[in-house]
């Protein structure tokens, strides 16, 4: 049996990719998966929770601006240089697959030093800083999207395939009547809308819809994963008017796909991995991406890539208010038409299995080798 170490984390857009390539390689008998991650964080929690097994490096971050954090960061940059040198030196893996994130450039670097081939995933529309580092040492570099190529230098366009953003298998075959039982709502009969800001959550889009939660429950049963860390925002919102009719969850795990199958229209930051689930449940979206400033702009690229396929609505700086959302939420409430146009040209960008694809890439590499 070939033995695979995944690295790459951070958020679960780093993760939940990666566990769905596993998952498809474990079911051909053929491969051991590990995952070398950061010791701390949600890596570990997610990836054990799959029952895969999980080893812990430190984490330092690769700004590209001042910060005194660069400087004790380098130093965890070079400790998780070392522990990874000696984890795959033990380990002896036949390939490293990266799915992004600053945890996965001292992998990549150390594995090409041990001669260990290095295959690098990009979601976004453009490469991030990591897959930019990791791409000078990978055997191939898998991207989402045909456009990202142009964000290479031609020295290694030669290594690019374009594979699609891997989700995993579940999301196919998700069952809306466990969703509904999920979310418990007394009236399952009315259409769901499904608020999610990525496994982090996020506090503008919380903000936006708190403000005008009540009509959007008028339309909606409204399910919302608020993200751990605002779960003072679930207490405020919790009040007789909207009972019955809301959903508040911090984290939605293994109940996404279901919840996500049962929704009508989805509002959500536009990270890689939420649009592509939604791409392959089928499900137009209203996206509010993070802008520059507080990103480098991958969400913004994202989000206008499903705009302009007609799958998503984006609701971007000025426009990101709690009267334009509730605006275009009863817009989208009351032309069915449009809606089901969305859903089809969203299910259609979402039709592949990227996952399959590209574990059946890994299975053919590895076979000449």
């Amino acid at each position: 049996m070939k033995r695979i170490v995944f690295t790459g984390g951070g958020t679960g857009g780093h993760i939940f990719p990666g566990l769905a390539v596993i998952s498809e390689l474990q079911a051909t008998n053929t491969y051991e998966c590990i995952w070398l991650g950061n010791s701390s964080g949600m890596d570990r929690s997610l990836v054990e929770a799959r029952e895969i097994p999980f080893i812990g490096i430190p984490s330092g971050k690769l700004r590209r601006y001042f910060s005194l954090r660069n400087c004790t960061d380098l130093f965890k940059i070079a400790a998780a240089f070392i522990a990874s040198f000696f984890i795959l030196l033990k380990l002896k893996p036949a390939l490293l697959f990266s799915k992004g994130g600053f945890v996965s450039v001292p992998p990549c670097i150390a594995a090409r030093i041990l001669k260990i081939p290095v295959i690098t995933h990009e979601c976004d529309f453009s490469p991030g800083l990591a897959t930019r580092i990791n791409s000078r040492f990978a055997s191939f570099i898998y991207v989402t999207y045909e456009d990202t190529k142009r964000f290479f230098p031609d020295t290694v366009r030669k290594k690019i395939v374009v594979t699609g953003n891997p989700v995993r298998s579940v999301f196919y075959r998700a069952d809306p009547e466990n969703g509904l039982r999920f979310c418990g709502f007394s009236n399952p009969s009315k259409p769901v809308l499904f608020i999610q800001g990525g496994s982090l959550g996020a506090r503008q889009i919380n903000d936006l819809v708190l403000e005008c939660l009540e009509p959007l429950c008028r339309m909606y049963n409204v399910v919302h994963q608020t993200g751990p860390a605002n779960s003072d925002q679930i207490a405020a919102a919790d009040n007789s008017s909207t009972a019955g009719n809301y959903a508040a969850f911090p984290f939605i795990g293994d109940e996404m796909p279901d919840v996500l199958a049962a929704s009508s229209l989805v509002i959500a930051r536009s990270g890689a991995n939420t649009v592509w689930e939604c791409a392959a449940a089928g499900k137009p979206m209203i996206l509010v991406p993070l802008m520059k400033g507080n990103s480098r702009g991958d969400q913004i690229e994202n989000a206008d890539f499903f705009a302009r396929h007609g799958a998503a609505v984006v609701l971007a700086g000025a426009d990101a208010s709690a009267a334009t959302l509730l605006d275009t939420v009863s817009e989208l409430y009351t032309d069915e038409a449009r809606l089901r146009q969305m859903a089809k040209k969203s299910g259609a960008l979402g039709q592949t299995r990227p996952a399959a694809a590209i574990a059946e890439l890994i299975h053919h590499y590895l076979s000449a080798r």
